[in-house]
């Protein structure tokens, strides 16, 4: 997949420096339910076992070439929320240095189409923490709407403390 300025990919081992460069920063594991790393041996760790599937891609600016963040989906049985079986879950971080340029809106854009035109999903499902309402901004700029659904979830980061926003996206509402 690929937008104007973005090349998902998958992610590699080789990719963990890159992965460590973003993910240490304080400001953004957290805000999207996932502890700082701490090493590049946990940014490798990170790849093996939560990357390296079929629903998650590495964003790669096709101008540098560099790792800028990190777009997937999750579907039934692997989402945060309660969601049916032929709807997914989608997610994504940015890089601190990447943040307010648009890049999480235009892959969100790429992953909605995908997952309606090729995965044939009836429902798209995310969801943000309340104090991060950037994120909130970009799925509401992608068609999302607030189901009013304020959840926790203790499998998150800080998910047994602070609500998290539910957003969703019919089929029947995109519009590519």
């Amino acid at each position: 997949m690929e937008t104007k300025r973005l090349i998902f990919r998958r992610w590699t081992k080789e990719d963990a420096a890159a992965l460590y460069a973003l993910a240490s920063d304080p400001e953004v594991g957290p805000h999207a339910g996932w502890p700082v790393h701490t090493s590049i041996e946990e940014s490798r760790a990170v790849i093996k076992e939560y990357f390296s599937n079929d629903y998650t891609w590495a964003l790669v600016s096709k101008q540098t070439g560099a790792i800028i963040g990190c777009m997937g989906y999750y579907p039934y049985g692997e989402s945060n929320i309660d969601i049916g079986k032929e709807d997914a879950e989608v997610g994504y971080w940015i890089g601190r240095p990447y943040w307010n340029q648009g890049y999480c809106t235009e892959a969100l854009y790429a992953m909605i189409g995908y997952c309606f035109n090729v995965k044939r999903f009836q429902t798209l499902w995310a969801d943000y923490f309340i104090d991060n309402p950037a994120s909130g901004r970009v799925m509401d700029k992608c068609g999302f709407t607030d189901t009013g659904k304020k959840n926790y979830c203790s499998r998150l980061l800080h998910g047994d403390d602070k609500p998290i926003c539910v957003m969703r996206l019919d089929y029947s509402a995109y519009r590519p």
